[in-house]
C-alpha cells in the first residue's frame, strides 16, 4: 500500500503530494556540512514520487561540492522541501516537517549517516556515525 501524504512548505507557496517508498522508516539525518547547518529529517520518495500542485516554479535549487546533489528551497520561506540525493540519485529525500501531520519530534529515535565520510566517494554504504534522540519533558502546569 503506497504511503502518500501532502506537503508543502511553511508559507504554503509551494505544495506537492508525494509517495514515500517505505513510509517513515526511512527517517534519517546527514552529518555532512550542509545536513548538519540545515538540521532537517528526511525520507525517501522515488523520483516519480512527488507531484508539485503548487508553486513548482518557486523553489530555488542549491548545489554545493560534488553538484550532484540538489537541494530545493522555497524563494520565499526559504524551508527546504526535498533534495536529489548524493548517494541514491534515483531517490529524493524529503523533509519530514513539510508533510502534513508530522513533525521530526514524532521519531524517538533518528540515525545519522555519516556524510562527511561519503559513501559516494568511497564506494561503500553509507555508515551510521550516531543517532539522535528526541526526549519528551513535560511542564507541570
Amino acid at each position: 500500500m503506497p504511503d502518500k501524504h501532502h506537503a508543502a512548505c511553511h508559507c504554503g507557496a509551494v505544495q506537492f503530494d508525494v509517495t514515500l517508498t517505505d513510509g517513515l522508516n526511512t527517517a534519517r539525518r546527514c552529518s555532512c556540512s550542509f545536513c548538519r547547518m540545515r538540521g532537517a529529517v528526511a525520507v525517501s520518495a522515488n523520483l516519480d514520487g512527488i507531484r508539485f500542485t503548487k508553486g513548482a516554479e518557486n523553489l530555488t535549487l542549491y548545489q554545493f561540492n560534488t553538484g550532484t546533489a540538489k537541494h530545493y528551497f522555497c524563494s520565499t520561506c526559504g524551508i527546504y522541501t526535498h533534495h536529489q540525493r548524493r548517494s541514491n540519485p534515483n531517490e529524493f529525500g524529503v523533509n519530514v516537517a513539510c508533510l502534513d501531520g508530522v513533525s521530526p519530534f514524532d521519531f524517538d529515535e533518528v540515525i545519522v549517516n555519516d556524510g562527511v565520510n561519503h559513501p559516494s566517494d568511497k564506494g561503500t554504504a553509507a555508515p551510521v556515525c550516531g543517532t539522535l534522540r528526541f526526549v519528551q519533558h513535560h511542564v507541570d502546569d
